[in-house]
């Protein structure tokens, strides 16, 4: 026994058998394609329904209506058809390449893919903020798919059709569905000047949204519909007879002003109804500009002019072209009454905007409405792209808050949106994330949330597990399989690899990897003073309250500056042992240096001669760096930098001890070198230490000691490294090309 979708499928080859026979025999090309694609698709579409309640195959009915309403080709109408055919076929590229061709079958691809992504969209269960959201991606996701421009056009047609069977059938439709028409679908055919649709969409939205609303303003336009429609008539006929009598051929068109477009403008500018002066309106077709002019004329001689309602777009163009001009009479009622005035070119531009021109080229060399698509024509198809493009980043920009117009993205209109270096996936919940293209499942897990990146070993794509390196497409859904607890790999910050496309995933881990290295310093630096604590038999000492007489605000800042062996343990080990002079050590012996002139490295004991000087290792200071001397106990005067954290720690317990120095002058000037330590931090690696070390020969500086010390995972490597160098600047010259060493990442003196 077959299924329904079994039938549907059987049903669908008939007709494709159907058709090629009709192929065979020489007649297929007499037969309209709406026709083709509507036998193709009434089998399978009948008495099916579409997830809104609608009959599938009157809802395409109503789509290929409202695509014709808006001049579009043969082909894309019948697209209407077959993208919904597609929903009761097992292989429905395959099936409709077969039958139609190449460009139906990626038609239907594109735009099933997309209303299969706004379906799951719909049925998401989100919160408020969340649903704020959703329609940011969704507008995005339009963005995305608006490389083939006829799939733009099938989902504003098949929203319009929806909104239409629910004002007709007066079921109440969803607010999440009324609310994205009017914030995305109704922005977007503003953009590209499919106004009649906009118009519309943006009517019935507001009686779905807001029907106190809607019902007082339709009791505020004081007639009923046929009323209204009747009265713009008869100026219609008043001013068509006006122009005939001036000689000016014209086509006279009249509509009344939306509910919707004058609620909006009522709420914008703060105006009472009666200040609204263009809830009628008339549109003027003629030849040419000289006839737009004389017809405002003629316009403004028999009906009086309202004052400040004038504006000429045809010297000044909005952004995105519309060029027309615009008046407000009061008409043989008493009544305003709003005169458009514009050529037949402008009137194209303005009913189907520069959309129009894909229009054109899906007519084929035949062309359509008089128009050929061929020759010259092609020049004006990749104008209208470089339009549309500029409109669509418009769009964008708007929705994002920018401003501007739409002039101010012509740089950037001839490369590619934005949009179009994304891509649109879901969660299982039905969530759209956005992604860079070739965003993989890593990428999806840190969108998520940075510890479900972290904790992220595999991945399910519709279904089916997936390598982590997988690129992802539109449209599909990502499952997380994550472990309770760890960390990432470092596979994943290897581009070669193609775990991670997206720059902030890939940051992520970079930062998980640097906290875990500082973990290693802390605790490295933890050690070494749990020992020294343990020596001095100070165990008790609360390790926080020792950080804060030295100056950390936590004892894990002291740990870690003494993990990256920035603060020696001989200050810790004074600090709990503070040196107590004796009486008779008062009166210290100093003996005189062993060099003319100062002590060791060109130093001045200021105010005495010839005391014996010797440069602390803590510090290691070096011309020009601020010094001062601390008076030990037989070794003479221990030279340190100002800053020293030893110095200033013997200086706050023993400031009698403190002495001035300063460098010799002669002694500086001659060629002599001072110790210096270096540390230095680098992605560990053969040769590291190797290219460092030639640096340093390269420029004549001695090496005289070094300490390493790698991560447990081989991914940084520490350096201690002592070298000789005449003076600091020196030294900043030579680290400067330290850093550009392959693999470092900080290198600094000591």
């Amino acid at each position: 026994m077959k299924t329904g979708a079994d039938a549907a499928a059987t049903q669908g080859a008939a007709a494709i058998v159907h058709l090629a026979e009709v192929d065979g025999a020489g007649s297929a090309a007499e037969v309209d394609p709406v026709q083709r694609a509507r036998a193709f698709a009434e089998p399978l579409l009948a008495g099916q329904l579409l997830d809104t309640g609608e009959d599938a195959l009157t809802h395409a009915d109503g789509t290929a209506a409202v695509l014709r309403g808006i001049g579009a080709a043969p082909t894309l109408c019948a697209a209407a058809y077959l993208v919904y055919a597609g929903d009761h076929l097992q292989r429905p590229e395959e099936m409709v390449r077969k039958a139609f061709g190449e460009s139906y079958a990626s038609l239907v691809t594109l735009t099933r893919k997309l209303v299969q992504i706004q379906r799951a969209a719909r049925s998401a269960q989100l919160g408020a903020a969340a649903r704020a959201g959703q329609t940011e991606r969704v507008r995005k996701m339009l963005l995305a798919f608006s490389r083939d421009l006829r799939v733009v056009l099938l989902r504003l047609a098949s929203r319009l059709q929806t909104l239409r069977w629910y004002a007709a059938t007066k079921r109440p439709c969803p607010a999440d569905m009324a609310t994205e028409s009017l914030q995305v679908f109704a922005p977007l055919a503003n953009r590209l000047g499919i106004w009649q649709v906009k118009w519309e969409m943006e009517d019935l939205a507001f009686r779905f949204l807001q029907p106190i609303e809607y019902l007082r303003m339709a009791r505020l336009v004081d007639e009923k519909r046929a009323e209204r429609e009747r009265s713009v008539a008869a100026a219609r006929d008043e001013l068509a007879a006006l122009l005939m009598a001036g000689g000016i051929a014209a086509d006279v068109q009249g509509r009344p002003k939306h509910l919707y477009s004058i609620w909006k403008k009522m709420q914008g500018k703060s105006l009472a109804f009666e200040r609204v002066f263009d809830t009628r309106a008339l549109r003027v077709v003629v030849a040419d500009v000289p006839a737009c002019y004389a017809a405002m004329a003629r316009v403004h001689e028999a009906w009086p002019p309202v004052d400040g309602e004038f504006d000429d777009y045809i010297a000044r163009p909005k952004p995105n072209g519309y060029q027309s001009l615009h008046t407000v009479v009061l008409a043989a009622d008493g009544r305003p009454l709003e005169v458009q005035i514009r050529t037949r070119q402008m009137h194209e531009h303005a009913e189907h905007g520069v959309a129009a021109h894909w229009m054109y080229k899906e007519a084929g060399v035949r062309g359509y409405a008089g128009v050929s698509a061929s020759g010259e024509f092609e020049e004006r198809i990749a104008q209208a792209r470089i339009a549309v493009l500029r409109e669509l980043l418009a769009w964008e920009r708007d929705f994002a808050g920018g401003g501007g117009d739409a002039a101010s993205g012509a740089a950037g209109a001839g490369t590619e949106l934005d949009a179009a270096d994304r891509i649109y996936v879901f969660t299982p919940q039905a969530t759209i994330i956005d992604l860079p293209v070739g965003g993989t499942p890593v990428d999806f897990a840190y969108a998520l949330h940075t510890d479900l990146g972290h904790r992220c070993r595999g991945a399910r794509v519709d279904g089916a597990m997936v390598p982590l390196n997988t690129p992802l497409l539109s449209g599909q859904t990502v499952e997380v399989v994550a472990a309770k607890e760890g960390g990432p790999s470092l596979d994943w910050i290897n581009t070669e690899l193609g775990y991670l496309a997206s720059p902030r995933a890939r940051a992520k881990v970079r930062a998980w990897f640097n906290a875990q290295a500082e973990k290693q310093t802390i605790a490295r630096g933890r050690e070494a003073v749990e020992k020294l604590l343990q020596r001095e038999g100070r165990t008790a000492l609360e390790r926080d309250a020792l950080a804060a007489q030295l100056g950390f605000d936590s004892a894990d800042k002291l740990f870690e500056v003494v993990g990256k062996d920035e603060l020696s343990l001989r200050t810790i080990e004074n600090l709990l042992r503070p040196p107590e002079p004796t009486p008779a050590e008062q009166g210290i012996a100093l003996h005189k240096s062993k060099a003319d002139g100062g002590g060791r490295g060109g130093v001045l004991v200021v105010g005495m001669d010839s005391l014996l000087t010797t440069l602390a290792r803590c510090c290691r200071p070096a011309p020009p760096d601020t010094i001062g001397g601390f008076v030990t106990r037989g070794r003479g005067v221990a030279v340190h930098r100002r800053d020293c954290s030893n110095f200033r720690h013997m200086a706050g317990v023993s400031p009698d001890r403190v002495i001035e120095v300063g460098w010799g002058a002669a002694d500086r000037d001659r060629a002599g070198v001072y110790p210096l330590d270096v540390l230095i931090e680098a992605a560990d690696r053969p040769g590291l230490l190797r290219d460092i070390s030639e640096v340093f020969a390269r420029e004549k500086m001695n090496v005289t000691g070094a300490h390493t010390e790698s991560a447990r995972d081989r991914s940084t490597a520490w350096m201690t490294l002592t070298v000789e160098a005449p003076d600091v600047a020196r030294l900043a010259q030579v680290l400067a090309q330290i850093a550009r060493v392959a693999g470092v990442r900080h290198v600094r003196r000591k």
